[in-house]
């Protein structure tokens, strides 16, 4: 028997990601965990309207998405705590502008840089829309098709009801091969 928990966001874990932009002509970094797929080019960054970010977000409509792995690990997690607006944040990581502007970090496994086609706010969030214009790989991380391959890149998760970094997990299967040898009458 399964217990009502009330409204309670389960939708995790969810990869986490330091965004970076420009705010008042300073490169600024955030950590954010409520991010998601909304089409094969387009994400959602769903951002607390109070973060210090959300003002370049808006004002330059170009953002970076940096995957977070454990190597990068407490840099993000202190650009996840403290405030922009009060602490300069530029120099916490390496980083040199990708193709379409935004700030890439150097050491990131995956990038993306996105440019943002809508927000829908909500009461206290900024939900970012935004278009995926350049996708960045480190060689090591991609699979002999040229496509990223998470068991190499191991992005960190962030689990949100217990406020909990996690490592990814081993491969259980190519998708479709379980559902292939299914037989609904057994």
């Amino acid at each position: 028997m399964k217990k009502n928990i009330g409204q309670t966001l389960a939708l995790y874990p969810t990869p986490a990601v330091v965004v970076g932009t420009e705010v008042n002509g300073k490169v600024n970094w955030l950590l954010v965990a409520y991010v998601g797929i909304i089409g094969h080019d387009r994400i959602l960054l769903s951002m607390h309207k109070a973060h210090y970010t959300n003002q370049g977000v808006k004002t330059t409509g170009r953002v970076s998405v940096n995957m977070v792995d454990e190597a990068m690990l407490q840099r993000a997690d202190y650009v996840g705590c403290v405030s922009g607006a009060k602490t300069d944040k530029s120099e916490v990581f390496a980083w040199h502008p990708g193709e379409a502007g935004t700030p890439v970090i150097d050491e990131s496994p995956l990038v993306m840089e996105c440019e943002v086609v809508d927000n829908y706010g909500t009461d206290t969030f900024d939900n970012f829309i935004c278009k995926i214009t350049n996708t960045y790989a480190e060689e090591s991380i991609l699979n002999d098709k040229g496509k990223p391959d998470y068991s190499k890149l191991k992005p960190v998760l962030f689990e949100m009801p217990n406020y909990t970094y996690l490592r990814t997990g081993d491969e259980i299967a190519k998708c479709t091969t379980f559902g292939k040898t299914f037989n609904p009458e057994n």
